[in-house]
């Protein structure tokens, strides 16, 4: 009987697969969340290879590897790997989509609703700044630990969210906001390295990026103080800045960012961990 029940689910295991029967077959260890802002953290075997949607996903020496979707991902994505010389398996992830309020948000400064022409070089210059410090891929093992939230404080603003700046449409807000009052200290989620550690960027204020390795950064903005050098490793919970209200905003608070690499993800979802094996493999 026992024989029977095991060859049943690795008979269910390839027909969700889509894949062949092989002695060279593994599975991904997944954990995370499936929908549009989600990230997923898992491992392989060391040695081996994985792609999501045709883009290579980088491994680090034991295997871990970490990625995400955009607010806007698309309901299907192709998740392939293989263990070192062997074939390819494949899985087609069904991300969930979500629903995002829109925000209308009242005197924030007009000057960085619609800045005036004099300014826009200092924009683009600042906007490549931030771009770069994203661009190099750091090969850091900090993205696979526990985070921990940077403020302990009400959440005003939520990832995904439409907003509109004095009656002005703009570009959805791709962070996470806490109130705090100005000069509250805010701190590493997780281990990184310091990417860049501006004063004073003209939409974002004092604007801070940390790799935590494998493309995933933290990016806190409207700080009244960085406290902490670009190239310089922080720990987990080591005070990094303190909260501001510079930039484009109303009040002092701290907006948390997360990315993999260009991919704008929700912080919150960092802290899921939902095994996804028995959702993926095992499951009808």
């Amino acid at each position: 009987m026992k024989r029977i029940i095991l060859f049943l689910i690795t008979f269910a295991v390839l027909i969700g697969l889509g894949t062949t029967a092989s002695a060279d077959l593994i599975l991904p260890s997944l954990k995370g969340s499936l929908m549009q802002g989600g990230i997923v953290r898992g491992s392989l075997p060391p040695g081996s290879e994985l792609e999501l949607d045709g883009k290579e996903i980088p491994l680090n020496a034991k295997g871990q590897f970490v990625f995400g979707f955009g607010r806007d991902a698309k309901a299907e994505m192709l998740l392939r790997w293989r263990a070192s010389g062997g074939s390819w398996s494949e899985k087609i992830l069904k991300i969930t989509p979500r629903d995002y309020p829109t925000q209308y948000v009242e005197g924030v400064p007009q000057a960085t609703v619609t800045p005036s022409e004099d300014k826009l070089a200092r924009i683009r210059k600042e906007t490549a700044a931030v771009k770069r410090a994203r661009a190099e891929l750091h090969l850091l093992d900090y993205f696979d630990a526990p985070f921990i939230v940077p403020l302990d404080g009400p959440i005003t603003g939520v990832y995904g969210s439409q907003r509109v700046y004095n009656g002005v449409p703009k570009r959805p807000h791709f962070g996470v906001d806490y109130a705090a009052p100005e000069g509250t200290p805010v701190v590493a989620p997780a281990d990184a390295m310091v990417t860049l550690a501006h004063d004073n960027m003209y939409y974002s204020g004092g604007t801070l990026i940390m790799d935590h390795g494998y493309g995933l950064s933290s990016t806190f903005i409207h700080l009244s103080e960085v406290t902490v050098e670009e190239g310089k490793f922080v720990k987990q919970g080591q005070v990094v800045g303190k909260v501001g209200a510079g930039g484009r905003a109303t009040g002092p608070h701290l907006d948390w960012r997360l990315n993999w690499h260009e991919v704008r993800l929700d912080p919150l979802l960092i802290f899921e961990a939902s095994d996804l094996g028995t959702q993926l493999f095992i499951s009808p």
